[in-house]
């Protein structure tokens, strides 16, 4: 999670003219008061969180602070409650109107729970958006992450709440953190079929998710009718990632954020609300691939075939002392097979996604083998 992706992230959509662009607003946030981070949070656990922020210590705090994963540091609390109070300004100016769109790419920290940090995740800024919301009177907001990590977070803190439809895709978690995120985990008994898994194996490329993500997430998004959707963007998923084992390419990211964008307008009236995520190929992935997000979002949508900026790649090699990648591409063919070609048993993948349809789909009125 080291900043420098986000200050890449952050010149390279300025070094392409994104954040100065027409109808593009760039506003600045402070630190959450305690009030808002309680609407998600145990208050033990965010006084905790204060304490190893001022005082911070190796290991041994509770609450998951202070492991290798979610290690202390001066301003940590601080750090966590601007990232949410961004996240909670961005969703309510998208429903109040006063933006069509909104990203917060430093956000998407969605696997902090209600009284513990996980994976290097503190605030989770994500429930605190989606609670806001709420209490803001949408009565349906759909949740869709890409990230390579299970949702496990937003998920728990919504589990039971049939207002908020969250859909994870991501590796299975038999082989790749958190470990959860199966097709059985469906939601509260009160919100059955309202948590949506797709676990998807080792190696997954770009044709199998595309495939997955299209035979899951339209179906659901329109049974459930949201009026606003809500979306986090790791971009860990991808090949070069060093902390996990799907095999996506920029372009297969590029065309998932396309689509969602594409759902926004088609499922609520345009109102999108976009974060960031996890993503640890610092230089090659996650600045062209949010770059990206935040084009598409802006509608001035970058090729995939653009040139990356020479001030950008100079600066680069100054900061990082490596080469950049010199187009907004990996050069990838992002074709897939649409559900309504049929199920292949002997697909893993498909054997994947029929596992979660089954699971969820006629909870919906929907058919887990036809579309």
């Amino acid at each position: 999670m080291a900043p420098i992706r986000l200050e890449l992230t952050a010149r390279l959509a300025d070094a392409l003219g994104l954040l100065d662009a027409p109808g593009v607003r760039v506003v600045s946030a402070e630190p959450a008061p305690d009030e808002l981070l309680l609407t998600v949070h145990a208050a033990d656990y965010v006084e905790a969180v204060r304490r190893a922020s001022t005082r911070p210590v190796a290991s041994g705090l509770r609450f998951g602070l202070g492991t290798t994963d979610v290690p202390t540091f001066p301003g940590m609390h601080e750090a966590g409650a601007r990232i949410c109070a961004a996240s909670r300004e961005v969703a309510l100016a998208v429903w109040a109107g006063q933006a069509g769109h909104g990203v917060n790419f430093t956000g998407g920290l969605h696997h902090a729970m209600p009284a513990a940090a996980s994976g290097f995740c503190v605030y989770n800024d994500v429930g605190v958006a989606i609670r806001a919301l709420l209490d803001a009177g949408a009565q349906r907001v759909a949740y869709v992450d890409v990230d390579v990590h299970h949702g496990d977070g937003v998920e728990k803190i919504f589990w039971d709440d049939p207002r908020v439809l969250t859909v994870s895709l991501h590796e299975n978690g038999r082989v790749l953190f958190p470990g959860t995120g199966f097709p059985e985990e469906i939601g509260g008994p009160h919100a059955s079929g309202t948590a949506v898994n797709v676990a998807l194996p080792p190696g997954t490329s770009d044709a199998g998710w595309l495939r997955a993500f299209h035979s899951v997430v339209p179906p659901l998004l329109r049974a459930f009718e949201p009026e606003v959707l809500v979306t986090q963007q790791g971009c860990d998923s991808h090949v070069l990632d060093p902390l996990a084992h799907l095999a996506l390419s920029l372009d297969a990211q590029r065309a998932s954020y396309e689509a969602l964008h594409e759902f926004a307008h088609e499922f609520c009236d345009g109102r999108w609300v976009a974060f960031g995520g996890g993503g640890y190929e610092v230089v090659d992935v996650v600045p062209r691939a949010w770059a990206h997000l935040i084009a598409i979002a802006a509608h001035r949508p970058v090729a995939p075939g653009a040139d990356v900026p020479d001030s950008w790649r100079d600066y680069v090699t100054a900061r990082c002392g490596r080469a950049a990648p010199q187009r907004m591409t990996d050069g990838a063919d992002t074709g897939y097979r649409a559900w309504s070609t049929g199920y292949d048993p002997a697909d893993a993948i498909d054997r994947v996604v029929l596992a979660t349809r089954k699971a969820i789909f006629p909870l919906h009125g929907l058919d887990p083998y036809f579309d």
